[in-house]
């Protein structure tokens, strides 16, 4: 392992390597070197100015930040246009839903060519990379599966978890591991709710809004496949760095679309706290797109097994509130 000094930041160099264990070099990403960020104060100093970047220039740059702002901030300026303006924009949406569609159906011939690229150049050993990055994703999400989801409902339920955390990757994480849509998966997760005795005015309500929103897997995806990047780098990050790219990511999860490898496209976004270029991010969701049959499988049984984990944590905390509550609830 590579030594690493503290950055500008004062960090601890032992508390640095803790963060490096798992080394993964992305082959496509060899030979790049980039001026990195020194510390936290200059990736937030960063983030705030492309935020604040002028909304014409953001596209041209490709400023994923500056575009998610503004794109929010014109999101709440149009809550009270008219339903025609609504329906346009409507329309648009589905118009460049059904464009992501398309280039993702493309993007296998796309992948051969670059895998084909990196092999001749690098051996099978880039396979051994993938590998060791499919291990790391599939271990963060059956680490948030075991352990973080187990946890948020004993807090909640105040009782043991686990026959509760097991029925809902067996009942529902197996259909959405095939199906790769949590939203195809929400007549599944019904079913399961009813066979739970949970209370439909809950659930009725949780899982259109969980299938979009409760992201936990594309969040692990994020956050593990821009660390690859940055290690392949050699970019030096400290812990706040790192929480604060957990917490975009976790963010932007959250509007990953709803297709196959949705999350994968929010990756650019994630990477740009770093100074990389998109160019350098979308070689990252290259090999993401390789890896995505696994990874994104397992990524929508977490994401839609705990949909119907926390509706349950939800209903039984319910249940156990006094009467005229739940009715003023």
């Amino acid at each position: 392992m590579r030594r690493i000094d503290a950055p500008r930041g004062g960090v601890p160099g032992w508390l640095l390597r803790g963060s490096l264990v798992l080394q993964i070099a992305i082959g496509l990403l060899a030979g790049l070197v980039l001026a990195p960020p020194g510390h936290i104060g200059e990736v937030l100093r960063k983030l705030l100015l492309s935020a604040a970047d002028n909304p014409a220039s953001a596209p041209l740059n490709a400023n994923d930040i500056g575009i998610l702002v503004w794109g929010v901030c014109l999101g709440l300026c149009l809550r009270r246009a008219s339903a025609g303006t609504r329906a346009v924009l409507s329309e648009r949406a589905d118009g460049l839903v059904k464009l992501v569609h398309a280039v993702i159906r493309t993007a296998p011939l796309g992948l051969f060519g670059l895998m084909a690229a990196t092999i001749a150049s690098t051996g099978l050993s880039a396979l051994a990379e993938h590998a060791r990055l499919i291990a790391v994703l599939l271990g963060c999400m059956v680490f948030v599966a075991l352990v973080v989801n187990p946890l948020i409902v004993f807090l909640i339920m105040r009782r043991n978890p686990f026959p509760l955390v097991f029925t809902c990757p067996r009942e529902s994480g197996i259909t959405a591991f095939f199906t790769r849509s949590s939203a195809a998966n929400i007549p599944v997760n019904l079913a399961l709710c009813e066979r739970l005795g949970l209370r439909e005015d809950t659930y009725s309500v949780s899982f259109p809004l969980g299938a979009t929103i409760n992201m936990a897997g594309a969040a692990a995806t994020i956050t593990v496949l821009t660390m690859a990047a940055v290690q392949a780098l050699q970019i030096p990050v400290d812990l706040p760095t790192a929480f604060l790219l957990s917490v975009m990511a976790s963010i932007a999860a959250c509007g990953a679309s709803g297709v196959a490898g949705g999350s994968l496209l929010l990756i650019p976004l994630a990477a740009s706290l770093f100074g990389t270029s998109n160019d350098v991010a979308m070689k990252v969701v290259g090999v993401g797109f390789i890896i995505g049959v696994l990874q994104d499988s397992t990524e929508t049984a977490l994401n839609s097994s705990t949909d119907v984990l926390f509706t349950a944590a939800a209903c039984d905390a319910m249940r156990r509130l006094p009467a005229a509550e739940v009715a003023g609830a």
